[in-house]
């Protein structure tokens, strides 16, 4: 793993032999220790360590999905948990690394590979494995920040200034590629080997995993538009989804070249700073929830966490984040197994055909998270869905509370839950900076200087550019 992250993830400096058979002096002009056209294998890859790497990275300076969620607290410098989304431009800096070192790298990839010489079979599941990793980076930006740039993007040709497309649209879109480049899999063929950094080539496993963006997109279109929510819910699921532990997307890091982002600001950096919240602290423990014996540590025989939003000094005095998330090698899992069941389990409650019943799929779901995380006992298990049982009556409360547990510390994931069934109440911090919780990411402060017109136009469309306007499809 170590040397197909150094080779692969190297970026425009990664080094690669060329042949040359040019006998003139022409050839004196070329480099070969740096080739001025990348293989796209290695572009591939290293689109898929940025954009692993920063969607799951807690740094204050990114996404903040944790604190989105109240998940997590600040102890030292409690301003992220105040909703302080400018000092550190957390909006530039996920809108460049998804934009600039994710995208760019999958678009070029998409032109190199042309020129590579590759059986057909092959070259198609390559560019497919492209074009659904692309999707995917597109549906976490406009899930973070509403209407982006999407049609006029990346033709600096052409376009310097591109237009903000409206997010609906642009779901929509998503929606009809997925099902595009499903179509075109080779699935006894394989793809990329070492740069697929995820699935190892396994087209197979791709596919699960675009229909599981599929089923993200659609149930996160149930109230916006109930039809095509339905429709696509239904189709991902029928079509095959993420259905094990092994078919989750997971960017694994070897612990030495690269390192868990987790692992790198809890441990590497000495942070003694985040800390679990109050309101997860609690939730779980009215549950008497066994996840928490695996999550967090205890202080004077009993788990504290840290009131969100406050400065709570000094470290000691809460539990914090034991070892089973502070390990380097742990991987990024940006959409996971339980995720999915959870997914399914709201497909049911909202009348969708999924599988099953809600009470079922949402049993499997609370299931498949407590064995993701370490709790295997089945008795532990069934006495846990014993004591909080489906509840059909306020089933967003059910399924979003348990959903919010399970989503512990994967950030975009829950968020998505949050927002769209609006459980757990996330109550906005007195000192906060804002009129309530944040519902989307601020554009980039970048755009008002580089592609002002635009950008403008786009905030003034969607009302306002505050992390207090909700994205499309959050209605409610």
């Amino acid at each position: 793993m170590k040397n197909i992250l150094k080779t692969a993830l190297a970026g425009i400096f990664i080094s690669a032999s060329l042949v040359s058979c040019q006998s003139d002096l022409t050839s004196l002009n070329e480099d070969p220790k740096h080739p001025s056209v990348l293989p796209s294998e290695n572009l591939l890859a290293t689109a898929l360590f940025q954009s692993s790497y920063y969607m799951d990275n807690p740094s204050v300076n990114f996404n903040n999905y944790r604190f989105f969620t109240q998940q997590w607290a600040e102890g030292q410098y409690p301003q992220e948990t105040q909703y302080d989304l400018v000092t550190r431009n957390q909006p530039r800096n996920h809108f460049n690394r998804m934009y600039v070192y994710s995208l760019n790298n999958i678009r070029q990839a998409k032109e190199n590979l042309v020129k590579e010489v590759e059986t057909d079979d092959v070259r198609t599941n390559k560019l497919a494995t492209l074009e659904i990793e692309e999707i995917f980076i597109w549906e976490n930006l406009v899930d973070t920040f509403g209407d982006v740039p999407y049609s006029e993007a990346f033709k600096p040709n052409e376009i310097l200034t591109p237009k903000y497309d409206d997010a609906k649209t642009i779901y929509s879109d998503l929606i009809k590629r997925i099902d595009a480049v499903i179509a075109t899999v080779k699935p006894a063929a394989k793809g990329y080997g070492s740069g697929d950094l995820v699935y190892s080539g396994n087209m197979n496993k791709w596919v699960k995993f675009a229909n599981s963006v599929k089923l993200r997109l659609g149930i996160n279109l149930a109230d916006v538009d109930p039809t095509l929510s339905k429709v696509t819910v239904e189709s991902a699921i029928a079509s095959g989804v993420i259905s094990s532990e092994d078919e989750a997307y997971k960017f694994a890091y070897d612990g030495n070249t690269f390192s868990n982002p987790v692992f790198d600001n809890l441990v590497a950096s000495n942070r003694d700073d985040f800390i679990p919240s109050e309101l997860v602290i609690n939730t779980m423990n009215s549950l008497s929830d066994p996840r928490m014996d695996k999550w967090f540590t205890k202080v004077d025989g009993a788990y504290k966490g840290g009131v969100f939003g406050e400065l709570n000094d000094p470290y000691s005095d809460f539990s914090h984040l034991n070892d089973y998330f502070r390990s380097s090698t742990n991987a990024s899992n940006l959409l996971s197994y339980a995720e999915v069941a959870f997914l399914k389990a709201e497909a049911a409650a909202r009348g969708y055909s999924a599988g099953g019943t809600a009470a079922t799929l949402y049993a499997d779901a609370v299931t498949v998270s407590m064995k993701e995380n370490g709790v295997t006992d089945n008795i532990t298990i069934a006495n846990y869905l014993t004591a909080h049982p489906y509840n059909v009556a306020n089933w967003k409360q059910s399924i979003g509370v348990q959903a919010w547990i399970a989503m512990f510390n994967k950030g975009l994931a829950c968020w998505n839950f949050t927002r769209r069934l609006d459980n757990p109440t996330l109550v906005n911090p007195p000192k906060s900076n804002l009129s309530s919780v944040p519902y989307r990411m601020p554009y980039s402060d970048q755009e008002y200087v580089l592609n002002g017109a635009n950008v403008n136009a786009a905030a003034n469309k969607i009302g306002g550019d505050k992390a207090t306007t909700k994205l499309f499809w959050d209605k409610f």
